[in-house]
């Protein structure tokens, strides 16, 4: 019986040390021991619908990327409770369906930015107009003001315009992309020498829309400001944004591009 139990015993410390083994030159994977970085995903039921939807949606999509628990990922409904020395705890935050309304929402959100905080953000999260009165915001978007927009959503055909960006080098050239409602801004993003567009609705789709109708015009749908660490994407209403693979891949894709070029390091090479 001792035999058996002593066996046991070194079968079980054997395991262990080949577990705890370093890992062989050139080995492919990269496994993490403890959560890679902190994400605060933040959402409104104080919305339209179909937002309110697209949301939900993103919470499970964000749920289901930490599986295993990669990184520490929060959920909130208020950014009232994240001033900026909470709020800078965070290596990105993700805004599904809205952006800091008070004053005092908008400073710790500008001063997280401005510090190197980094941002992914859909739809509904970059509106602006006459009345949002977020002169930031608009610098920070790269100048654009919402414009017009098509009704009712539809899917579209994207380009890429930046094929070699870690965001889209894997994406085809091309591609047709779930229904949803399209902003265009005026001016264009593009026109801003600081902003990089990595996808843009193919002038083809002209006329766009049903009811509303926008027949020509730039219109970008995901880009960045360089000077900040951020990503923003147009896809955001309803809920088919997330049954397509290609669609899922480019928010993943930007979602780790965000995080990988965080000042502190990237978390993926840790």
């Amino acid at each position: 019986m001792k035999n058996w139990k002593y066996s046991i015993l070194l079968l079980i410390f054997m395991c262990a040390s080949m577990l705890n083994a370093q890992t062989p030159d050139g080995y492919p994977a990269n496994y993490a021991n403890a959560p890679r970085f902190k994400t605060l995903v933040y959402y409104t039921h104080h919305a339209e619908g179909a937002h309110v939807e697209f949301a939900l949606q993103g919470i499970e999509f964000f749920k289901k990327l930490n599986y295993g628990n990669g990184f520490i990922l929060d959920i909130t409904e208020s950014l009232a409770d994240y001033p900026y020395e909470k709020l800078k705890e965070y290596d990105i935050v993700v805004m599904l369906n809205g952006y800091p309304n008070s004053k005092t929402e908008r400073d710790a959100f500008e001063e997280y930015m401005e510090n190197g905080g980094g941002w992914m953000g859909f739809h509904v999260a970059a509106y602006n107009d006459k009345n949002t009165k977020w002169p930031w915001l608009v610098n920070f978007l790269g100048g654009g003001v919402f414009y017009c927009n098509n009704w009712p959503p539809q899917p579209v055909l994207v380009e890429v315009d930046n094929p070699n960006h870690p965001i889209t080098k894997n994406l085809p050239a091309s591609f047709v992309v779930p229904a949803s409602e399209w902003y265009q801004w005026n001016p264009s993003p593009r026109n801003n020498k600081d902003v990089e567009v990595l996808l843009s609705i193919s002038e083809k789709n002209y006329p766009l829309g049903i009811k509303d109708v926008v027949n020509f015009g730039d219109f970008p749908i995901v880009w960045t400001n360089k000077n900040y660490r951020m990503i923003y994407l147009n896809m955001g209403h309803g809920d088919e944004e997330f049954t397509d693979a290609t669609q899922n891949l480019l928010f993943i894709n930007a979602f780790r591009w965000v995080l990988s070029i965080d000042k502190k390091g990237d978390p993926f090479k840790k």
